[in-house]
């Protein structure tokens, strides 16, 4: 299985290559690759792509895919794949609004599917140069489907806010946190947070340190309700 992730993380590179001269479409590819043999063999594969095209100053589309991957002596301890496609409109340097639609496998979270359809606004409190504070909020409709073969669909709200603070030119901290709710039933919601610190090694390369908390409050049976994943990760930007 890690072997077609490392697959599709090249494609993704070749693809955003041959974008590259095209001046309204940015890509940022992160990876994080780690294999071990001897007394103990350990393959861990950690992947996101964000594909960024601005048709316009006020209007931009965000294309995002996400993989991971763990297997330690031959047996599969983390597995999930996710991808995102999202619009923003600026109505101003301040307010905007959005949309996305969006697909997360967990395997180890009881996961098959899920789908999220998500629309709302956002407004900008703080735009630097070295403070940056944004929020945003919205309605969700989503379908799951779980491990136990149980299926659910439900109506929702989503509340979402980011800082970053830059250090300087090459250094940047960042935390965000979103919550996602289930109006039928309000002990299901998720909380998502990411603290991270980005260093610019050159133009076009910069490592990251994160942590990310996955705590979902209703999670399928026999499951653990947080998840944790710290990874230090290579990004490449074009």
């Amino acid at each position: 299985m890690y072997r077609i992730c490392i697959a599709l993380v090249v494609g993704l590179l070749l693809a955003t290559t041959c974008f590259a001269e095209e001046p309204r479409l940015k890509d940022q590819a992160e990876i994080a690759f780690v294999s071990t043999s001897g007394n103990s063999e350990v393959t861990t594969l950690a992947a996101k792509n964000t594909l960024t095209y601005a048709f316009s100053e006020r209007f931009l589309v965000k294309w995002k895919l996400l993989a991971l991957y763990s297997e330690s002596d031959g047996e599969t301890e983390a597995e999930s794949y996710a991808t995102q496609l999202r619009g923003d409109y600026l109505h101003t340097d301040r307010l905007y609004s959005y949309a996305s639609v969006g697909w997360l496998k967990d395997r180890f979270a009881g996961l098959e599917a899920r789908y999220t359809l998500i629309g709302g606004a956002g407004y900008k409190f703080l735009l630097g140069p070295k403070h940056f504070l944004a929020g945003e909020a919205g309605l969700t409709y989503t379908t799951e489907k779980l491990k136990d073969d149980a299926d659910r669909g439900y109506l929702g709200g989503r509340l979402f806010g980011q800082y970053d603070y830059v250090f300087s030119e090459t250094s940047r901290f960042s935390q965000s946190v979103e919550w996602l709710t289930d109006f039928d039933e309000t002990e299901n919601w998720l909380l998502i947070s990411e603290t991270a610190l980005v260093t610019a090694l050159n133009s076009h390369l910069s490592l990251k340190t994160s942590y990310v908390v996955n705590y979902d409050n209703l999670p399928a049976d026999d499951f653990d309700e947080t998840d944790t994943v710290l990874g230090v990760t290579l990004v490449v930007n074009f």
